[in-house]
């Protein structure tokens, strides 16, 4: 198959994915129901939802400049910001093309090389990565006992000990397996993860490590606060709404953004099939899926659409 023919396919391919899980996830639904949601929606919500948005984006921009400082380059914190946005955008249409985008923005205009760059946001997202994982690890402890309580009555416990035990020693095996790779695929793994972890770690050695580590922390807090400010909008789901279900319909959320372009279709489906579990009307749930995603979308449209229009108008003298 020609290179042409695949790089349009991996265009063509994740915008037929979209619309396909938005027919989906509209058909489960009756229409005439959503719309009503968000007619009667407080926008006043949605809006603050918007705003911890565009905060979390401003504050990733600031970050970014701490992991390019130690290199060498300081870039305008204008071009920084617009790249961000640019990078988002670009993921509605191709996941993951957004990075390689942002690194060749602050390449174009501020003479940062692009592996330089492109390597600080693979570094971002090790520690994006690990915050990730932290969040997970406390809705697994706050939500201990509601979850095992749908395993055991879901999945025969006697398999959910031998699948347990059966991944502890996969584990165990993998480790001794990887630390004596010297060729082949075991090496590229044995590489990728060590620079997973020399990347964790390097944040630790930075100059203004509590600098980079604060931001880290408050654009998760800005993404979980968008999700429950937002959540606010519907009255349906007043005081409906545990912690606990908004942790994990936060995450159910975050890895539907990731399985697909921007979550487009998938991320009204998964937010809804966590909050389900706790009893929660499904219309309604479903309903904030997608003013959640339609509103943090617009305002990515909008904003990204600006900074794609505006930043060679703002380095016009370069």
């Amino acid at each position: 198959m020609k290179k042409s023919t695949i790089k349009i396919l991996k265009i063509i391919l994740p915008l037929f994915l979209g619309v396909f899980l938005v027919w989906y996830s509209l058909s489960k639904t009756p229409i005439d129901e959503l719309i009503k949601h968000f007619k009667n929606a407080n926008y006043t919500w949605v809006t603050l939802g918007v705003l911890c948005g565009i905060l979390s984006h401003l504050s990733r921009a600031y970050r970014w400049q701490y992991m390019l400082d130690p290199l060498g380059y300081k870039p305008k914190y204008p071009n920084s910001v617009m790249a961000v946005f640019i990078a988002y955008l670009a993921n509605l249409g191709i996941p993951r093309s957004g990075e390689a985008l942002r690194a060749l923005t602050l390449t174009n205009y501020e003479d940062v090389p692009f592996e330089k760059g492109f390597g600080t946001i693979v570094a971002e997202r090790v520690a994006d990565l690990i915050i990730m994982l932290l969040v997970i690890i406390v809705t697994l402890f706050v939500q201990f006992d509601f979850i095992w309580n749908i395993l055991m009555k879901k999945f025969d416990p006697t398999k959910i000990a031998l699948l347990l035990s059966a991944l502890v020693i996969g584990g165990i095996a993998f480790i001794i397996f990887i630390k004596k790779a010297k060729k082949g695929i075991a090496l590229k793994i044995k590489n990728f993860v060590l620079g997973i972890y020399e990347g964790a770690t390097s944040i630790l050695k930075m100059k203004n490590k509590w600098g980079f580590i604060f931001h880290t922390l408050f654009i998760w807090a800005m993404y979980i606060l968008m999700f429950y400010i937002t959540m606010l909008s519907v009255e349906e789901l007043h005081g409906k709404v545990s912690a606990g279900a908004i942790l994990i319909g936060f995450i159910a959320g975050s890895f539907s953004i990731a399985a697909t372009n921007g979550g487009i279709g998938l991320y009204p489906i998964a937010v809804a099939s966590a909050f389900t579990l706790f009893a929660i009307p499904k219309v309604p749930s479903e309903a904030f899926g997608w003013i959640m995603w339609a509103s943090q979308t617009l305002m990515i449209i909008i904003l990204g659409g600006l900074s794609f229009l505006y930043l060679p108008i703002f380095n016009s003298k370069k």
